[in-house]
């Protein structure tokens, strides 16, 4: 568990169609006391301190940032949980570290967050061959069970929401999907990452524009790593010509076009992806 470094309004940079669902779950939250007290919403849905949300999109697009970020904003807790936090080599002890999970939960007050939930979301087996079998319907069992005791903030995150059983997804009170960054993001983005310490060969609202313009399809954690390439581009050219460095948009594009490159190359070398029953099998140490 740790204190937020981040929070929504300082930190995250969303497309316009993300930061919108988002807000509209953020109000859910700040008008609780309103529509659960003053309209007594309460007494038709008793569940009400509870708000389960679904993150979901593309990697890089800022899912695990902005769960960070929604718990600095609400001034709670962070708890985060991927697979090695949850995973036991022993049977019944992944369900054993979801009840512990919740338990912190409900005592502190956290924000509770789940990477990679398809794993743990997934459809239970209906024929079920051997004990791992067992041990996977147990856990993902405790899990529904959990979610219906826990009066919190409990958020998930994936990149194939797909993989959601339907007794999950209709517990979820928001799904909100982060896609990847629309122009005025891509230059939000760019604006944040060219920091105002770096020299500039071009005008910093020239590089802004072409920048966000050849970046078109990068998701945000992509952004980033076309600056932290493009920097050293800079620096090396300017070593070989003699002159002081400068960052130019010769250099961010050959940064970009480097990050595309890489992901076409993994696209194309990528084999099937192991269906879900084998993931969570491994979750569970078999």
């Amino acid at each position: 568990m740790q204190t937020p470094r981040f929070t929504l309004n300082k930190d995250v940079i969303l497309s316009a169609a993300t930061r919108t669902s988002l807000d509209e779950c953020l109000a859910r939250l700040r008008f609780h006391h309103t529509i659960y007290q003053q309209w007594n919403f309460a007494s038709v849905d008793p569940m009400g301190m509870t708000a389960i949300l679904n993150f979901y999109g593309p990697p890089g697009t800022g899912k695990t940032l902005c769960a960070e970020a929604l718990a600095g904003q609400l001034g709670l807790p962070f708890l985060s949980l991927g697979i090695a936090e949850l995973e036991s080599k022993f049977m019944g002890e992944t369900a054993k570290n979801i009840q512990a999970a919740f338990a912190c939960a409900r005592k502190t007050g956290a924000l509770l967050f789940f990477d990679e939930a398809d794993t743990l979301l997934g459809k239970r087996l209906s024929s079920v061959t051997q004990g791992v079998d067992n041990e996977v319907n147990a856990m993902r069992s405790t899990l529904l069970i959990e979610l219906e005791r826990f009066e919190g903030i409990a958020v998930f995150a994936t990149n194939f929401a797909g993989n959601y059983d339907e007794a999950f997804r209709s517990r979820i009170g928001y799904h909100v999907e982060f896609t990847l960054p629309d122009q005025p993001a891509r230059q939000q983005l760019w604006s944040k990452f060219l920091v105002a310490d770096i020299p500039l060969a071009d005008t910093r609202d020239t590089l802004l524009e072409a920048a966000s313009g050849l970046s078109e399809g990068l998701a945000g954690r992509e952004i980033r790593t076309c600056m932290r390439l493009a920097l050293p581009k800079a620096l090396l050219e300017a070593e070989r010509d003699g002159v002081s460095p400068r960052l130019a948009t010769r250099h961010l594009q050959a940064a970009i076009e480097q990050v595309l490159a890489s992901r076409q190359a993994v696209a194309s070398r990528a084999g099937r992806l192991p269906d879900d029953v084998n993931t969570a099998k491994k979750l569970l140490g078999v």
